[in-house]
Parts: structure tokens; sequence; C-alpha cells
């Protein structure tokens, strides 16, 4: 197993070729095939001891943005060289990607104040701030959009490397624009898990259902202040015809606690970033009973799933209208057997996820470290020969 493609034994030019012709027909509502794509990011290159050739840490890479800069860009090469998917492979045509500065999932509640903490074999991850005294919430004040809490950090490493990739380039090619975190939300429930504790909340929910609506109240509007804050630096134009977001953790409450506690406040951000849809929802867990109520009620027409979901009972609770991705399980990914991949791949096709002709294959959700490249392969290649559409 490996993390890199022997040189010379696959032709990109051909893959370039083929991956755009096959979203031309996508996008025009004739896909030949279905799209075939992975969703990772950088913890690629940190944690896997052949591509960290410089034995950075997680605490280095978020606390330097030279260490941010070699980092991000390795990681691009090395997927564009690497994991044959259906996006554009090998060298870029004009230039890399522009870095992002964010935090993985610490951004927003390390925005919030939670204190960062670094394992030493494993992700960074937050401390909550209400969790012994949620009583500090009434304390609290909304931090400044550009300067508070952590974003004080990002805004330094931003001005940083747009003053470096100026100078820099990388392999041959300049570097884009940087962006900066904050111009989209983990969700509002997410974040108050976050800041207050899962348990926490859960508790609350049934003691002091007033606390959970003012704790979420005081999330959505400094969430929303933030976002349109960063949207206009990044140099984004919002509201959109649709908009999307994310709140994994709904996944711990029945329907109609989502609807008393939460839609109000998803329904909030909607209002502020969406002109009326169609919206997208990136929900990883068990959020299967939330799926038809969401399409209903938020106008939720694209579902990025995680792999708890059974995808045929989501296409057909939600009709043909509605895109889907997803959801091959990331540890599969991993640890499986490429014969296990290929087959759970090929079963995922013919459940009935592609009726309708608007399936994403994808991981369930974000491939992880140390996956070996001959696995990525497997799925893409089980999807090309059962994602083919026959009429």
């Amino acid at each position: 197993m490996s993390n890199y493609i022997q040189p010379g034994t696959y032709d990109y030019a051909r893959h370039n070729d083929e991956v755009r012709g096959m979203w031309d027909a996508y996008h025009q509502g004739h896909p030949q095939r279905v799209p075939i794509q992975f969703s990772m990011n950088a913890r690629m290159v940190l944690q896997n001891p052949e591509l960290n050739v410089w034995r950075y840490s997680w605490q280095q890479y978020f606390e330097s943005p030279d260490v941010r800069w070699d980092v991000e860009l390795a990681f691009q090469k090395w997927a564009r060289f690497n994991v044959i998917q259906d996006s554009p492979m090998r060298y870029p045509e004009k230039e890399w990607a522009g870095i992002g500065v964010h935090y993985q999932n610490c951004d927003e509640a390390a925005w919030f104040g939670c204190p960062l903490y670094y394992p030493i074999d494993d992700m960074p991850f937050i401390k909550p701030i209400l969790q012994e005294h949620k009583e500090k919430l009434y304390d609290l004040v909304p931090p400044d959009p550009m300067s508070g809490g952590i974003m004080a950090r990002a805004m330094e490493h931003y001005q940083y490397l747009e003053l470096k990739r100026q100078t820099e380039d990388f392999d041959g090619l300049p570097v884009g624009k940087t962006w900066v975190f904050g111009s989209g939300t983990d969700g509002p429930f997410t974040v108050a898990c976050n800041l207050r504790g899962a348990s926490e909340v859960a508790n609350d929910l049934y003691d002091d259902p007033a606390y959970v609506h003012d704790l979420l109240s005081f999330i959505t509007g400094a969430i929303i202040t933030r976002m349109q804050a960063i949207l206009t630096f990044n140099g984004h134009i919002y509201p959109n015809a649709g908009w999307g977001f994310a709140d994994d953790s709904v996944e711990l409450i029945s329907t109609e606690m989502y609807k008393e506690f939460v839609q109000p406040y998803h329904q909030k951000l909607l209002n502020a970033f969406s002109q009326g849809g169609p919206n997208s929802i990136h929900l990883c867990g068990r959020v299967q009973h939330h799926l038809k109520h969401l399409k209903d009620q938020l106008n939720i027409k694209t579902f990025d799933l995680g792999f708890p979901t059974d995808m045929g009972k989501a296409r057909n609770d939600l009709g043909e209208d509605v895109t889907l991705i997803g959801n091959i399980a990331p540890h599969l990914l991993q640890q499986g057997t490429a014969e296990a991949i290929r087959h759970q791949t090929i079963s995922l096709c013919r459940s009935g996820v592609m009726r309708g002709g608007k399936f994403i294959l994808h991981d369930g959700n974000n491939c992880a470290p140390n996956t070996p490249v001959e696995h990525f392969q497997a799925m893409y290649d089980a999807g090309r020969e059962y994602g083919v559409y026959t009429n």
C-alpha cells in the first residue's frame, strides 16, 4: 500500500479531458455517470509520517504561517498527483489554490474564546468555556468579527501569507489569494455543544430550555455578524439564491426538538444569506430522521451526508429533485481491503440513490490520513464502472 501513484502509470491528460466532459454532461442534466470525489484536508500530510517530511506538529501548523504554507501546498500537490477523482489532476493551469487560514473544527469555538489543546498524536480540540459555569453566558459579548478570539491571529497570518505569495511561488507556479475562515459556520447547535459541552446541552434541553434558546440566540447573532464581515472581506456577495451550512450535532436530538430549539436559528441564518434557496447542508452522523423535514421546511435541495445514512432510503424519502452526496465510510477507505471498498461502492450505486441523476459518489465524510492511494482508486474504478447511467 502506498502514498503515491507510481510515476508513468497514469494518464493525467486523458483523465482531465474525460472529467471535463463528465461534469459538462452532469451540469446540463444529462449525466453519463456519477461524479466521484473525495473530501480531505491538510491533515492528510500532517498525520502521515511519510508525507510530513518536516515532522511538523498541529501546534506549529496553527501558530506559524510559514508552516501552514509548506503543509497546505504540499497537500495540494500530493492530492493533485495521487488521489484519482473527478477533479483536475497534475499541475494547475495558472496557479495553486489560495491558502486558507483556518483551524479545522476548532474555528468557531476558538473565535468565541474556547482555548485550544494539542494532543501528541491527534488533532487539536477545544475546551468548552461554559461547561462548569453556564451563567457566564450572560457576561459574554459577541467577539469582534475581524479580531475576536483566534481571529486576531488569523488576520496576522493572512497578511503575512498575502505578502509571501507576492514574492514566492511553489514548484514554479504562483499561489492564489489567501482567504480567512469565518464566512461559513459549523452550525449554531454544534457551536453550542462546543461552548457548553454536548452532555450539558443535552441536559439543558430538558432542565433549562430557556437557557438553550438564550445560548443559541447569542451564537446565531454573533455568527451572522461575523459571516457578513468576512464574506465582505473575502470579496463575496450575499445573499445568494441559495446558501449552504452544516450542523452535525443535530444528530443528537429528535426532529421535534429540532423544530423547537434549532430550526428558528437555522431559519435566521437562511434569512440573512439565502434568497429562498435551493439551499444545501452538510450533516455527518445519524441524521436520517431529519432529512425530509429539512427539505420541506428549509428548502434544502443538496445533502452532503456521512456514512451512517442509508442513501437509498434518503432517495426514496426525498425524491429525485434532491442532490445527494456521499457516503463511503472513511474508516473503510483507510483500513478495508480494496475488494471490500469495491463491494461497498457497488452496493451504494445499486441502492437507488442514482435515480434522477443527482448523485455524487463521495466519502462520508472526510478522508482519514494514511489512506492508501490504491483504496481511493478502488472506489473510483468501481464508481466509474457501476455508476453509469444507461438511459
